[in-house]
């Protein structure tokens, strides 16, 4: 029988409260925002989404794990029943709530306020990629058809709550703001997609909910990088994003400081090092070479030199560099290893180096032999 989450108003707690009066409580497995009233809102919210101005609390909530990964999998059969029912027990009317749902921890939620003069923003993030990171335009995965939805695990969900007044279409520009700011914060930790081997923008389910006062004299109607408005709120983003992501996963700069996690989104494992390793000269024991090549990739000269090669990857599959340009300067690059990393001896680089092969593949080659030879 399938054990669902018992949340309920009781087990809320007070973490945080705009100045503004909007209130933050926390549970086991929801982050509750209570709004006073004349607050608008624009929410990706299966129910009451889209701009509102009469909602009363919105919610960012942790399913407990279902029998499957589908709407209908949910208590009460469907996304929509499931927020309602949700709604009740944590004490709040069904008609005025909104909702979002993650797998992430709500113990993880990350909050980040900034302010200008009158004008206060403040981004509250869940976040995890690990699962469900993905590049847009990478191949889908499914497809919806009369209202059927898949639930699907990874979601960075965020709440903006601004003390101004903004109309609907100031609103809305703040999403766009909001998700180039989610895709900085991505792509300074180099996350990678796990549907392509290109660096995340985000993930499949990421949602939204930004709020502001209907109250307020102080009316802003743009929300573009220009603004003191859109640089706040991307800075929160940012921040928030940045600590939710290490808070649920660890994902930070050191831990992605190492070659083999740069190596992951081309498919490059431990298991895929030795294969090549094992046809270089030197000593075949697997664990030393192992033991020795998680020392190798956590130098940091040798990530960036690896980071270094992935970029020029990259620009080959972007169409900015001609493959052959880019493979020339990558082995030029590849040549310096021995040097840098101080190996006594040099290898065979018209031996080791075979230009019917990849650049990833002739790293391999070239780091194999360092790691066996003298590293």
């Amino acid at each position: 029988m399938t054990s669902y989450t018992t949340d309920s108003k009781k087990d809320l707690k007070l973490i945080f409260e705009t100045s503004g009066g909007e209130k933050v409580y926390r549970s086991e497995n929801s982050v509750v925002v209570k709004l006073p009233p004349n607050r608008n809102s624009i929410t990706t919210s299966y129910i009451n989404g889209g701009h509102q101005e009469n909602l009363e609390a919105i919610f960012n909530h942790e399913p407990n794990p279902t029998r499957g990964h589908c709407g209908h999998d949910l208590e009460g059969g469907s996304v929509e029943e499931y927020i309602k029912i949700q709604s009740k027990r944590l004490g709040l009317n069904p008609e005025k709530t909104a909702a979002m749902m993650t797998a992430a921890k709500m113990k993880n939620a990350a909050i980040s306020t900034r302010t200008f003069r009158d004008l206060e923003v403040t981004a509250i993030v869940t976040a995890g990629i690990e699962v469900n990171g993905g590049r847009a335009g990478d191949p889908a995965n499914w497809h919806e058809e009369n209202g059927s939805t898949v639930y699907v695990g990874g979601t960075i969900n965020t709440f903006l709550i601004l003390s101004s007044y903004l109309p609907a279409h100031a609103l809305t520009r703040v999403i766009m703001t909001a998700t180039e700011a989610k895709t900085v914060a991505i792509q300074q930790l180099m996350a990678p997609s796990r549907y392509s081997n290109g660096i995340a923008t985000g993930s499949g389910t990421d949602q939204i909910s930004v709020i502001s006062n209907m109250s307020s004299p102080n009316v802003l109607t743009w929300a573009g990088k220009h603004s003191k408005l859109g640089e706040l709120v991307a800075l929160c983003i940012i921040d928030a994003t940045t600590e939710a992501l290490d808070k649920q996963t660890c994902l930070n700069p050191l831990t992605q400081r190492d070659m083999l996690v740069r190596l992951n989104r081309f498919g490059i494992n431990e298991d895929k090092y030795w294969e090549t390793a094992a046809l270089i000269e030197g000593e075949n024991k697997k664990p030393v070479f192992i033991e020795n090549l998680r020392e190798f990739s956590k130098n940091p000269s040798v990530v960036a030199m690896t980071t270094s090669l992935l970029h020029i990857i990259d620009e080959i599959n972007w169409g900015l560099i001609p493959e052959k340009s880019g493979k020339t300067a990558a082995y030029s690059v590849m040549k310096t290893l021995p040097e840098m990393i101080a190996v006594k001896n040099q290898p065979d680089f018209e031996h080791l180096i075979d230009e019917k092969m990849t650049i990833i593949e002739n790293w391999i080659r070239i780091s194999s032999w360092c790691i066996k030879n003298g590293f």
